[in-house]
């Protein structure tokens, strides 16, 4: 079963979930002086209209005309159910999943990159940078700046380069320019080289390498991949097309389950959504990571650098702290030390839950989807799908309706199946004394 919508049911506008919400967000604030940041004092490497999207309380936001026609190239995906997963798990659930793996790229990523290249095209910049772990985003933003005449250069995750050497074949193939992180490039890879020479690298050490050889060139702007306000808001094409598809069917949801790393496929998810259960309509939100890299589950909420080079602003999320470099096992692009401020004062105000998983249970989990429904996840997905295969289980006679967001397909990933099924890999809990070392650091950042 599938429900797809036509070409003109895709949304015109965008939901900006800090329009509804009754809290304030805590503000990006200056490392130096510690107060609040205004418009005008953001960072040069954004253009301006997304910095507005970032900063705006307008509940909804237009997509432009040009956005909506390369979006429809994909747009509105699917809604699937998993009907032969649920007879496997002899559940009385219903288990859906909104399948993000139709982008030309295979993942969510490019909801966000298409509006990104587009606004930066229009506001003049020539090239745009960016880090990615395991080359959803660098993807995203390669086919996106081929679609609207941009350059495009891509520091990968040194470890993801050599795992994943496929997804850096597809970046090539539309135009981009890929360094593996850290690089020679700029003088944050430099220093990175020169204290750890055999790092694996990390996406906060790739995103400073990216925004750094943005400040210093004029016409070269910095594409965001997650946590960013802006970029949740283009992500929520996706719940609200799942909101139509529902109301198709009759049916609502219980449970919406997402990954996370910086947190925006579960946010485009869940965000059309969160209004209602603040209202007191009875909706779980889940929020899935890894064990390696738990800034939710195991985190702390307080104000810290977005990238490991400290050329952000401090912003407030949930975070293990800004120099947190993942095992070379974790296998994942599930490696960004924090979440988006948005998702992560939903998780302290208790609206989300989150919860982790270690990756040999998750690419079980996979692999029996793959099994069953004919579609590889990405491995970032798995662990949305083993949050839901185990609330099926746990609701096995309750009827209950679960959603997960299919965030991408694993057809690039099948070096870590290939790793897995020759038992190569090793389940990796993060060291809580680790963390508490890197808390200690980041507390001396925060304001008085």
């Amino acid at each position: 079963m599938k429900i797809i919508l036509p070409e003109k049911d895709l949304p015109k506008q965008w939901y900006n979930i800090l329009g509804d919400l009754p809290w304030e967000l805590p503000p990006p604030i200056d490392p130096l002086t510690k107060k609040p940041i205004s418009l005008e004092e953001r960072n040069s490497v954004f253009c301006r209209e997304l910095l507005e999207q970032d900063n705006s309380q307008e509940k909804w936001i237009d997509i432009p005309q040009e956005v909506r026609e390369v979006l429809t190239i994909w747009r509105p995906t699917p809604l699937r159910r998993a009907r032969n997963l649920e007879k496997h798990l002899k559940t009385e659930c219903r288990i859906y999943y909104k399948d993000e793996s139709c982008a030309p790229a295979g993942s969510f990523k490019q909801n966000t990159a298409i509006a990104q290249a587009y606004y930066f095209k229009k506001a003049g910049f020539k090239r745009l940078t960016t880090e990615t772990g395991a080359g959803q985003w660098g993807s995203a933003l390669s086919f996106a700046c081929n679609e609207f005449g941009l350059k495009c250069r891509v520091y990968m995750v040194k470890i993801s380069c050599e795992l994943k050497p496929y997804r850096e074949y597809l970046m090539k193939l539309w135009g981009a320019e890929v360094i593996p992180s850290p690089s020679k490039y700029t003088s944050f890879g430099r220093k990175i080289l020169k204290d750890t020479p055999h790092t694996n690298g990390s996406l906060g050490i790739s995103a400073s390498e990216a925004v750094e050889e943005a400040f210093k060139n004029k016409d070269t702007g910095y594409g965001a991949a997650s946590i960013f306000n802006f970029v949740n808001l283009h992500q929520t094409v996706i719940g609200l097309e799942l909101k139509k598809q529902l109301r198709l069917i009759g049916d609502e949801p219980a449970y919406l389950i997402g990954c996370v790393g910086g947190g925006s496929n579960f946010a485009g998810l869940i965000f059309p959504f969160v209004k209602e259960k603040i209202n007191g309509k009875e909706i779980k939100f889940i929020a899935v990571e890894p064990y390696a890299c738990p800034s939710l589950t195991k985190g702390k909420y307080l104000y810290d650098f977005a990238d490991s080079g400290c050329f952000s602003n401090l912003i407030k999320m949930y975070t293990l702290g800004h120099n947190f470099i993942p095992p070379p096992i974790h296998t994942t692009g599930l490696r960004y030390h924090g979440c988006s401020p948005v998702v992560s004062l939903l998780k302290y105000k208790n609206i989300i839950e989150a919860k982790a998983y270690h990756q040999l249970d998750v690419l079980k989990a996979g692999i029996l989807f793959a099994k069953l429904e004919g579609i590889l996840p990405a491995v970032e997905t798995t662990y949305a799908i083993k949050a839901a295969i185990d609330i099926a289980k746990e609701n096995k006679t309750r009827n209950k309706c679960i959603v997960f967001n299919f965030s991408g397909h694993g057809y690039f990933d099948l070096h870590t199946y290939q790793s897995f099924l020759h038992q190569e890999l090793k389940n990796y809990r993060y060291p809580i004394s680790k963390i508490k070392l890197a808390i200690k650091e980041i507390e001396k950042l925060q304001p008085k």
